[in-house]
């Protein structure tokens, strides 16, 4: 009986070493915090919640992580001691808080759903409340601007559209002009060549009409042979001449001058 009761005494005296380490790394890490020291502070709470989890080292823990500007953290922590509390006044202020980590990262949806949260735990908080109102706010805020963005993105697009119309109208205009263009020398230069043949037409026309028409002065066929005898018996006779002359013809003599 007495070993069980020497057992017992040093169970609890351990587990009073625990919780005094504990609240001194509590007691310790809120000093660093009054002091600013938010990462020392951190470091502190943490070892208290490893040795012995409590309410006020994670809750602390949680605000330590917050003004270091951990928000997704900070939020991660307040969800967890929020959720695990049976104590409404302790939920509350997770709430409060998570609402801020999620309002300090623009997730104004899930902020304002936190506050809510909050206030069904305490009705009674004015500075809940205040926040809640102020996310409503932001949110209707960002909501306009979301909706005036996205009609000025469809306004850009129906601009662009526009002016791809027109570009393309432009080039369609362009386009059938140059075929225009292009279709006017063609049946100029068809016309053209039309005349060209024409007038080739024309003069072969003319040219065959002046051919068949009678010539004036001209020979018949017997004339015509006639008069080649008679060139022919010329030529002869010319000949015979030239021959004749060639024949009596005297050589000169040149006598030297010396």
């Amino acid at each position: 009986m007495k070993q069980l009761i020497i057992i017992l005494l040093f169970l609890l005296q351990g587990s009073w070493l625990f919780a005094q380490q504990e609240k001194s790394l509590v007691h310790k890490g809120n000093e660093l915090y009054q002091q600013k020291k938010y990462t020392e502070a951190e470091a502190n709470y943490r070892k208290s919640v490893e040795k012995n989890k409590n309410v006020e080292g994670d809750f602390n823990l949680g605000d330590a992580l917050f003004k270091q500007k951990k928000f997704t953290e900070a939020g991660e922590q307040f969800n967890q001691l929020a959720g695990a509390s049976s104590n409404k006044n302790i939920a509350a202020k997770a709430y409060h808080n998570l609402g801020n980590s999620l309002l300090e990262n623009k997730k104004l949806e899930e902020s304002i759903d936190a506050y809510k949260k909050s206030l069904i735990n305490n009705p009674k908080d004015d500075e809940t409340r205040y926040n809640l109102a102020y996310a409503q706010e932001k949110l209707k805020e960002q909501q306009k601007k979301d909706k005036d963005n996205k009609k000025n993105d469809k306004n850009k697009d129906k601009k662009n559209q526009n002016k791809d119309d027109k570009n393309k109208d432009n080039k369609d205009q362009n386009k059938k002009d140059q075929d225009k263009k292009d279709q006017d020398k063609k049946d100029q230069d068809k016309k053209d060549q039309d005349k060209k043949d024409q007038d080739k037409k024309d003069q072969d026309k003319k040219d065959q009409k002046d051919g068949q028409q009678p010539q004036p002065n001209k020979l018949s066929k017997e004339d015509a042979e006639r008069m080649l005898d008679a060139l022919n018996n010329d030529e002869k006779q010319t000949q015979e001449k030239l021959k004749n002359k060639k024949l009596k013809g005297v050589k000169m003599h040149i006598e030297k001058d010396w």
